[in-house]
This record gives C-alpha cells, structure tokens and sequence, in this order.
C-alpha cells in the first residue's frame, strides 16, 4: 500500500505534534507515523518545563487549554550549596519571564486529541524500515506485519536521538559526553520548596523540581553505569536529605519512589538538519543535557519555524525552508552554551582552582545583578 500526504512528519512528541497541528490548521494535509503506541506516547513522564515562548506558541495556536488551565507557573529558584541558601525570581530579573509547569505527557496526550480533532492522520506502533530524503518517503511495517510506504512533498524528522530520519541527513555531529550522570526519580509525595532548588554538594548534585501538587521530579548525581535499582527508596531519599542539606533547611516530605531511570548527560548538534525534502525538529536535530530544562522548548520553537516555512513553500516562496538551518542552529547553540555552563556549575570540581570557581559563580549570581539578569535570560529563553 502507498499512501500519499502533503507533509510526512516521523514521530509523535512535542515536536511532531506541535508541527503537525499548526499545520493542520492552516489546512495543510499531514500524517504521522510513530513507533510507540499512543499509550506510551501519553504516558512516558519526561521533562516540563515550558518557557514563556513555548506557552506562547501553544496559546497563539489553540493547543493550550490544558496547560492555561492546569499548568502552574514558576518563576523562582533557589541555589544551595556550603554558604546557605539563596533564590532568583527571575520572572523579575531581565526581560521577565517565567516557566509553566506542565507535564509532559499531559501535554502530549493534548496534542494528540487536538490533532485528531482537526482530522490528522496518526500511525501508531510502526517500524520505520527506510527513509528517502529526496523523494519525503518513509517505508515501515505496522502492527500487522508487511511493509506500506507512504510520500510526501516534504518529511519532518521528528522521532527523536535515535530515529530513523536523523540517520538520512549527511551532517556534521557535534558530541559531547559530559561524564556525568543522573538518577531521575519521580516521587509520589507534594513538593517539599516553593521554589526549583538546585543543590551543590561534594558528594554530587540534587536537584528539586515541582511537577504537580501530588508529584515531585528529583535528580541525584550518581556513578555513571550505576543500576537504578541498586537505588532503593531508603537510599535515595538518605541521599537527597544529605544533598539537600535537610539539618539546615528542613526535612523533605517523603512518598514512594514511582520512577528512578537513570540519564546520561550528552550533548548532540546536527549541521545541517536538513537535507533535500527533509528536515530535522526535536531530539532529531539535536540532543541537550536537562541541565537547563531546554528540550522540549528547543523541539516547539523548531516545530513554529518550520510550520512557518512549510506554509510559505506550499504557497510558493522556499527561501524560508532553504534558511531552515540557519534560523534555528545559532538558537540551539546558546542553549547548549548555557545547558554546559549549568553543568559546570552544579556539579563537584576537579580541584581546588575550579572548587573556586564554581563559588565565584555563585556569588555572583547571589550578588551581582548584571549576572543575574544574564542568568534569567538564558534560563527562560532560547
């Protein structure tokens, strides 16, 4: 079986979605193939923080109920580390900004039902089996067995770090393994601060995050190869009250452990990300380490250009296509100078000289405004 559609899009995550439904509404014919089923897609728990431009483009584009009306807004953190406490409302501090606080998954599982409500097309558990750029074609076998190809006039590569269409686009790869890794636990149990605390320790970093009033995101900086499940819940919540400094601060409040994955800290740019009829959004185009909470933010603001430029190619004019790359990779990069300047910052020195350096750092992020103001326009923007 060949089917036929306007604009092909691999993959049904922010990127995927965001992409197929502002297409959709300026009435442009789209199928989406994914190799997850729609209940994994819906509940695979990943990161959500969603910055001022990333709510914008949901809100402007009709996707946002959801989040406008469960969303919680954050827009205060806190750094703790051997000198006390300090916290940055960074809504306030340079052009002013603060995150949304929506999970993932409960924003997929919206885009999902608004695109199938605009009468998309979404494929659901394939295997994508070959991929041609130059004529937008994707070849995969369904749930049933047998091969089907469906065409396109362009592909959108969407299906994350290891999909099939990164594979098709002959790029320059810039990597980098940062040597550090996480523990990713998520906790049934309310948050514990009113802010996103970010601890530095000599014995690794924690992280604290909110998710929902019933569930909490941490992170412990553990051994790179550890098995999450050496990790009870006894051990972790030992080393968070440790990291965490909770005989200065104040206990945490403790649930059962409903997640511990483990997350490896890489970093990875495609240049270009395109090539001929298809082009690169997501995890695809690039990997960043959650340091910075940029994911999901990089995948929307690379799904509103290229719905842009799309809509401009269909009605003629591809210059807008054709700059792609050059729109989007100079964005991609600040976000992964910042992402490498927060890894450095909260994570245990080499030595001595850079012990110093990492307390420079917070200092003047405690004291300084001018430092500040910087901080919070990276930490929001992209």
């Amino acid at each position: 079986m060949v089917d036929h559609t306007t604009v092909l899009i691999a993959g049904a995550g922010p990127a995927g979605l965001v992409l197929a439904n502002l297409l959709r509404a300026e009435g442009v014919d789209t199928l989406v193939v994914e190799r997850a089923t729609r209940e994994q897609v819906q509940t695979r728990a990943r990161a959500g923080y969603l910055a001022p431009n990333s709510a914008r483009v949901l809100a402007e584009h009709g996707l946002g109920a959801g989040l406008l009306h469960k969303g919680q807004t954050h827009g205060v953190c806190a750094f703790r580390g051997e000198d006390g406490e300090f916290e940055l409302d960074y809504s306030r501090l340079g052009r002013g900004g603060a995150h949304t606080v929506y999970p993932q998954q409960d924003l997929v599982t919206d885009l999902v039902a608004e695109y199938l409500g605009r009468g998309g097309d979404i494929r659901f558990g394939v295997t994508v089996t070959g991929v041609d750029p130059r004529t937008a074609t994707i070849r995969y076998r369904g749930e049933r067995g047998g091969e089907d190809v469906v065409t396109g006039r362009f592909l959108a590569g969407c299906d994350g770090g290891h999909g099939a269409t990164r594979k098709a686009v002959p790029a320059r790869r810039y990597r980098q393994d940062h040597g550090v890794s996480w523990l990713a636990v998520l906790v049934e149990a309310p948050q514990s601060m009113a802010a996103v605390t970010y601890a530095v320790h000599d014995d690794g970093f924690a992280g604290h995050m909110a998710r929902s009033p019933e569930v909490t995101r941490y992170y412990l900086q553990v051994p790179p190869g550890d098995d999450p499940r050496d990790w009870t819940d006894d051990r972790i919540w030992a080393a968070l009250g440790t990291r965490l400094r909770i005989d200065d601060f104040g206990r945490l409040k403790q649930g059962p452990v409903l997640e511990r994955r483990l997350v490896r800290l890489r970093s990875e740019v495609a240049d270009p990300i395109q090539h001929d009829r298809l082009f690169l959004a997501g995890d695809a185009a690039s990997l960043i380490s959650p340091s910075a909470a940029k994911g999901a933010n990089l995948a929307i603001m690379e799904a509103e250009v290229l719905a842009r430029a799309l809509v401009q190619a269909l009605r003629g004019d591809e210059r807008p296509l054709a700059a792609y790359s050059r729109t989007c990779l100079p964005r991609v990069w600040r976000a992964q100078e910042f992402s490498r300047w927060m890894i450095d910052l909260l994570h245990p020195p080499a030595d001595d000289f850079h012990r110093a350096l990492r307390r420079a750092r917070l200092d003047g992020l405690r004291e300084c405004r001018a430092h500040q103001n910087a901080f919070a326009e990276n930490y929001v923007g992209i």
